[in-house]
């Protein structure tokens, strides 16, 4: 029987990636457009409800609330299974440098403790939930992320920038993967404790790893510069979207990396992309018209770039 799925958000970048590994895994999908329709009707029947809304930082403390209670309530009337894509910014400025599912969650912002009382919305209302964290995206087309936006915004021009200590550990998961471990996640729902967290170990780098992983993907010398925060700082008084990013800068300046102590217990299959090529396929064309497309790694695996032949609404 084919399972299905709606997806919340699937215009980001969380949510686009969900849609196209659910459907090449053979789920219904439905992308839910908030123009026309409403959360109830779209999923009753939904199997899962991938829970990808992300408002902008500044809208968080008034909309994240508010989305939380209406996909508590959706699911707790169809039964679906919730799955959210979790990030780091429950764990604080005084992270451990590696971070696992044990590891407590002590925010220092409000963007952290917005997550976390999110998250505990979830488990207090006894709504079957998985919270899959990652570190930062890299994504197989620009999302509007750090890695798109700043890091590798100049490469045309030979330029690698960084937000942070460039010898400072930073951890990276590549979307792509990331997506298929929440098909995987998502098939043995009914197995998992009602509430779930798992971490997704992705890759740990620093600025100098990364500028050399770029440099091979391109085949080209990169300079690797270290951005400044100055300009942020003098715009936080008309910008609002300064002031949460510059409160999250710790994560530039914290060494940190993703471990887990369940995921390769729940999917022992799982075979992640070669670091290599999952820089290869965030590249666009013009900067390495020869990246690596479709790929096996142990059998067939899904393409980097693919339609999405079960999705009912596009």
């Amino acid at each position: 029987m084919t399972k299905s799925v709606l997806i919340l958000g699937s215009n980001g970048r969380f949510g686009r990636n969900a849609a196209l590994a659910f459907s090449w895994a053979n789920w219904e999908v439905t992308r839910f457009d908030r123009a026309t329709d409403t959360l109830p009707d779209a999923a009753w029947g939904a199997d899962v409800i991938v829970n990808a809304w992300n408002p902008a930082y500044p809208d968080w403390a008034r909309q994240v609330p508010e989305l939380t209670r209406k996909v508590i309530d959706t699911a707790k009337d169809t039964g679906a299974t919730v799955l959210i894509p979790g990030n780091l910014y429950n764990y604080g400025a005084g992270m451990p440098s590696e971070l696992r599912e044990t590891t407590p969650h002590q925010p220092t912002g409000p963007l952290g403790q917005i997550r976390v009382d999110m998250e505990r919305a979830y488990r207090e209302a006894g709504v079957r939930t998985i919270i899959l964290r990652a570190g930062d995206y890299i994504d197989t087309t620009a999302s509007g992320n750090w890695y798109d936006k700043i890091i590798t915004a100049k490469l045309d021009k030979g330029i690698v920038t960084y937000p942070g200590d460039l010898d400072i550990p930073h951890a990276w998961a590549f979307l792509h993967d990331v997506a298929d471990a929440a098909v995987m996640l998502c098939k043995q729902a009914q197995d998992l404790p009602k509430f779930f967290e798992v971490n997704f170990p992705g890759y740990t780098l620093t600025a100098r790893e990364l500028h050399h992983e770029l440099e091979k993907a391109t085949e080209r010398p990169m300079s690797l510069r270290q951005m400044s925060w100055w300009p942020m700082h003098l715009a936080k008084p008309f910008w609002p979207l300064a002031k949460p990013l510059l409160q999250m800068s710790y994560l530039w300046n914290t060494p940190h990396s993703v471990v887990s102590e369940r995921f390769s217990e729940l999917l022992p299959d799982f075979e992640p992309t070669p670091l290599l090529e999952a820089i290869s396929a965030s590249l666009p064309d013009d900067i390495n018209p020869n990246r690596i497309m479709p790929r096996a790694i142990g059998g067939l695996r899904r393409p980097f770039h693919t339609c999405c032949p079960h999705a009912k609404a596009m």
